[in-house]
């Protein structure tokens, strides 16, 4: 604690004394002027009445362009843990409790398409960082609006870039046998454009048995079929390898954190197991935007989606065959007096899955286990008004009604029959307003009531145990903060105080033999306080050095079991396991006329509990990275870039994605070491577009 108040001293003095070199620069504008989509409100994001982090290109691409892990964990809130190269967790305000892998309990999508299943799981690793332009994470209940998922939403936008016609060209290669090759295609015009992306990402990883490979290409179209009506067409088809090396005990950990898990007595090691995940994904949809008139418009999606995943682990062999479809549509009406926009809709998915299991015989499938159907339908019922009583104060009131129904069918058993379970007609209501204080601070609130019934993964564990008796998690969300900008828009700061209460929390348990299985835990706790700071010194063309921000995050959390008892053993009191206390990044950017960049970021981890009884911590850690680059700047012309960087600087040793309660203290999946990147980007310009 005293190196974190030393870092946060150090941190406030560097802002108080860039502060005072003000310059005449008046062209910074930088998160103070994003203008967010979250909850529909399009409006600045100092205006928005609402948790809510904002992640642009330039914010993507200043680290090592393989994944969105760094940029996701530089904002406050919102954290991402990679167990292994490409298996990854999100957290969003802890809301990785349910997660042991994979992103549950975060409603997600890709070009307004929901990339989260009828389900409950989201393949985000099938993702390369190519494949987002920018993203919007919500933080906190966001069930009025998008559903189920207690955790939050995220908004990815990868739609193409009308005005940036031509060709780009991505080359990198780093340590550990990382090298991944980019090509996008940009073509056309307002009326038809057409945007092609393809792409390769390799690596082995930093432990044992953490080889990894992610084929994806995309295909994008927008048309433009009248002056009221647009088409957009989304395509996706991802191809996914990774092995999985399995965490280690403590003194495995101190040994070699560089190994994969050995043999046990009675479970085999990771690379006997040949435990992997195979994935594949096709993703097909289309987006039709119209604006009825001037004060109604319509934007409705539908889609289809087909998942094959096979899976050998350390307890079977998985396949996984998950079909899918949906579609969402929401109206929006604006009324000019009194300011008003009224938005309202539906979404509805439907999939039908088939897993089978079996014994894992080195990697292929033995003998059956389970063969299980399952049937997944979710109904949501939304609408919202958001009203501008004047230029300084925004009211937003909001509710849906969702019905979530799964069914599962145990077909190789004698006289089959579907076990399933309904939770349907939860109100999930939000209120909140957002009011200018005095010139350029302003104050937001909101009240909102999460919902999320269980994932497939937890009514179907890996204990095989059919589990239709989890309730649902209900909690209350109250949020408090302020946002505001300073010195002609050159500094942007918020901060927020948040409390949740969670009801019938869903929790992640493992048995003697390290299959996970999930209870209801009674009820939790979560507060805390999260703030960010970025002071743009210097943004102006015209200077040599001409561009020069700091920026700050921290996130301080108190989360704990208010009510949870295990047969005779009472974890009331104790802290969320997973959930850091406090996290930090601190980024310096700078850059020259003359094409000259440099990326600094540093990353400080709390430890964290790694058991409800809070017996075992993962220790804290601090990371250092850097990234430094040249590039061409000719508007309109081909340019090039050229580029270095490393990250974790000092050779931490830590672990990175714990297994939670792990049965026998297999907590641990250690980080890379020290590693370093370098690569080449190309843009070669249609000089007839």
């Amino acid at each position: 604690m005293k190196k974190l108040a030393i870092l946060l001293l150090s941190n406030f003095i560097l802002t108080y004394v860039v502060s005072a070199q003000e310059t005449n620069d008046t062209s910074s504008r930088l998160l103070q002027s994003v203008i967010i989509k979250a909850y529909e409100g399009n409006r600045k994001l100092k205006e928005v009445p609402a948790g809510v982090n904002y992640i642009s290109p330039s914010q993507l691409y200043r680290y090592d362009n393989s994944n969105i892990l760094s940029a996701v964990n530089a904002t406050p809130g919102a954290r991402m843990e990679e167990r292994s190269p490409a298996s990854y967790r999100l957290n969003i305000r802890g809301s990785s409790l349910r997660s042991p892998f994979g992103v549950r309990n975060v409603k997600i999508y890709w070009n307004d398409i929901p990339l989260t299943d009828p389900g409950g799981n989201t393949y985000l690793n099938q993702l390369s960082t190519y494949n987002f332009q920018n993203i919007e994470i919500i933080k906190g209940p966001s069930g009025s609006l998008y559903g189920a998922g207690n955790g939050g939403a995220m908004l990815i936008n990868q739609n193409p870039v009308i005005n940036r016609q031509g060709l780009d060209i991505n080359y990198i290669a780093g340590s550990f046998a990382m090298y991944g090759l980019n090509v996008q295609m940009q073509t056309g015009n307002e009326k038809l454009a057409n945007a092609f992306n393809v792409g390769r990402m390799n690596r082995d990883g930093y432990r044992d048995h953490t080889e990894m490979r992610r084929d994806i290409a995309t295909w994008q179209m927008q048309l433009k079929t009248s002056q009221k009506n647009k088409l957009v067409f989304n395509f996706l088809y991802g191809d996914l390898y990774y092995q999985t090396p399995g965490g280690l005990t403590l003194a495995q950990y101190n040994q070699d954190p560089k190994a994969s898990r050995p043999a046990t007595s009675t479970l085999p090691s990771a690379e006997t197991a040949k435990a992997a995940i195979y994935q594949t994904m096709y993703l097909g949809g289309i987006t039709n935007h119209f604006q009825v008139s001037e004060q109604f418009s319509n934007t409705t999606t539908i889609y289809a989606e087909k998942v094959d995943v096979k899976n050998p682990t350390f307890l079977k062999y998985e396949a996984r065959d998950e079909p899918h479809w949906g579609g969402r549509t929401d109206f929006k009406w604006h009324l000019s007096s009194p300011n008003t926009t009224i938005v309202f809709g539906a979404e509805m998915q439907r999939g039908k899955f088939n897993i089978h299991s079996y014994s894992n015989k080195n990697g292929s499938p033995g003998n059956l286990l389970t063969n299980d159907d399952i049937k997944n339908r979710n109904l949501l019922l939304f609408a919202q008004v958001d009203l501008s009583l004047n230029p300084g104060l925004n009211i937003t009131v909001g509710a849906s009604s969702s019905s979530y129904k799964i069914g599962v069918t145990r077909l190789n058993v004698t006289n089959p029959s579907e076990q399933g379970r309904t939770y349907k007609n939860e109100l999930a209501p939000r209120i909140a307003f957002s009011k200018k204080i005095v010139k350029d601070i302003w104050w937001y609130g909101s009240v909102a009531k999460g919902f999320s019934p269980p994932t497939r993964d937890e009514v179907l564990p890996s204990n095989n145990v059919i589990s239709t008796s989890l309730n649902a998690e209900h909690g209350i969300s109250y949020e408090s903060g302020f946002k505001s900008t300073w010195l002609k828009e050159k500094i942007y700061f918020e901060a927020a105080y948040f409390y949740y209460h969670l009801k019938d929390a869903i929790v992640q348990r493992r048995d003697a033999s390290n299959a996970d299985y999930f209870e209801n835990a009674g009820s939790t706790k979560q507060q805390g306080v999260e703030w960010q700071l970025q002071y743009t010194i210097i943004r102006n063309t015209n200077k040599k050095l001409n561009n020069l921000s700091v920026r700050v995050v921290h996130s301080l959390y108190n989360f704990k079991y208010q009510d949870f008892k295990q047969i005779n053993t009472d974890f009331s009191g104790k802290k969320l396991p997973g959930v850091p206390k406090n996290t930090i990044a601190a980024l310096l950017d700078a850059s020259l006329k003359a094409g000259l960049y440099l990326n600094v970021t540093y990353y400080y981890g709390d430890k964290v509990a790694l058991n409800d009884a809070n017996t075992d911590f993962a220790t804290s850690y601090n990371l250092f990275g850097f990234r430094l680059g040249w590039r061409t700047q000719r508007p309109h012309r081909s340019n090039i870039e050229l580029f270095v960087g490393g990250d974790n600087l000092l050779d931490v040793t830590y672990s990175l994605g714990n297994d939670i309660n792990a049965a026998a203290g297999r907590y641990y999946n250690a980080a890379a070491g020290r590693n370093f990147f370098g690569g080449i980007s190309i843009h070669f310009v249609n000089k007839h577009s």
